[in-house]
C-alpha cells in the first residue's frame, strides 16, 4: 500500500466514525480532567485505534474508549481489566451508539447529564470495513509526519490529536505573540498559534493555518508546488490530500509544506 492511498470511496465510512466519536466524547467531556485548551475530549491516534484519555473512575482506576478500526468496534477498557465493545459494521445510529456508549459506562460508576444533540440521529449508518482500515493506515501516516515536523520545532506544541468537532486530526505550535479575543462572553489572553491538520472529508486536505493572520505579510509569499494559500471560510495554506496520493515522495512533500509555511508565518507570531 503507498504511503497516502486514495480515500475516493471513504466519505460514507467517514461520517459514521464522525457521528461515532461525537458519541465517544460524552464520556471525557463530562467526566474526563478538563484541560484548558479543550485537549480531554480529544483521540489519540495508538496502533489499536483511536482512543480516548484515560477518564478516572469514582472508586478508584481509569477507562478509556477506542474506535479499533482494524477490528472494527467500539471498545471500553478498565484499569481492572474489564472490557465491553460493540460492532461498528452493525449500522447503528447515532442514538443507538450514544445510547450504548452511556449504558456502558454506568456500571463503572460514570454517570451525569451527557450532551446528546451531536450524535443524536435516526438513520442507519454506512460503515465499510476495507475503507475504515484504509483510513487507519493513511491516518498512521499522516500523524508520524506530524510528529516528525513537531519535533524540530522551536518552542510550546500540542499533542497530535483527532477533533470529534471536525474528525480532523492537526497538532498546534504557539508563538510568543499574545492576542485577545472574546471566549465564552469575556475577553480573555490567547498565544498567537500554527496549526498542522488534515481534513479526511469529502475532497481532502492538508491544512495550516497562522493566528492572528496577517494577510499582508503571507498573501504574496510562494509555497510548494501544489500548496495555495486559502481564504475563503477559514484563512491559512492548503495542500489538496490528492498532491500527494500514491507519490513515493509523499512524506518529504508534506513536510516540505508544513516547513514552508511555518518558515514563512512564524515571524508574524513572535515578538
Amino acid at each position: 500500500m503507498s504511503f497516502f492511498t486514495s480515500l475516493a470511496e471513504f466519505e460514507p465510512t467517514r461520517q459514521t466514525l464522525h457521528l461515532y466519536s461525537h458519541a465517544m466524547s460524552i464520556v471525557p467531556r463530562v467526566h474526563g480532567i478538563v484541560h484548558p485548551k479543550w485537549w480531554h475530549i480529544s483521540l489519540k491516534l495508538r496502533p489499536d485505534g483511536l482512543t480516548t484519555d484515560n477518564i478516572p473512575l469514582p472508586d478508584g482506576g481509569v477507562l478509556a474508549l477506542r474506535l479499533d478500526l482494524n477490528k472494527h468496534r467500539l471498545v471500553i477498557n478498565s484499569s481492572q481489566g474489564e472490557t465491553k465493545s460493540v460492532s461498528l459494521q452493525d449500522g447503528m445510529t447515532g442514538s443507538e451508539i450514544g445510547e450504548w456508549v452511556i449504558t456502558a459506562v454506568t456500571p463503572f460508576g460514570l454517570q451525569g447529564s451527557y450532551p446528546q444533540d451531536r450524535f443524536t440521529s435516526d438513520e442507519p449508518r454506512q460503515y465499510n470495513p476495507t475503507q475504515a482500515q484504509l483510513y487507519f493506515g493513511v491516518l498512521a501516516n499522516v500523524a508520524r509526519t506530524f510528529e516528525k515536523h513537531r519535533a524540530r520545532l522551536k518552542g510550546p506544541v500540542g499533542p497530535v490529536q483527532v477533533w470529534p468537532h471536525g474528525f480532523d486530526i492537526a497538532f498546534e505550535w504557539f508563538g510568543s505573540r499574545v492576542e485577545h479575543a472574546e471566549e465564552h462572553g469575556e475577553v480573555q489572553e490567547f498565544p498567537s498559534q500554527l496549526n498542522l491538520g488534515f481534513y479526511p472529508g469529502g475532497d481532502p486536505y492538508f491544512y495550516s493555518n497562522p493566528w492572528p493572520f496577517e494577510a499582508g505579510a503571507l498573501l504574496d509569499k510562494p509555497l510548494p508546488a501544489g500548496a495555495t494559500w486559502h481564504t475563503s471560510g477559514w484563512q491559512g495554506a492548503m495542500l489538496p490530500y490528492s498532491e500527494l496520493v500514491d507519490r513515493t515522495d509523499a512524506e518529504a512533500k508534506l513536510l516540505q509544506f508544513a516547513q514552508a509555511v511555518y518558515d514563512l508565518a512564524a515571524p508574524t507570531l513572535t515578538v
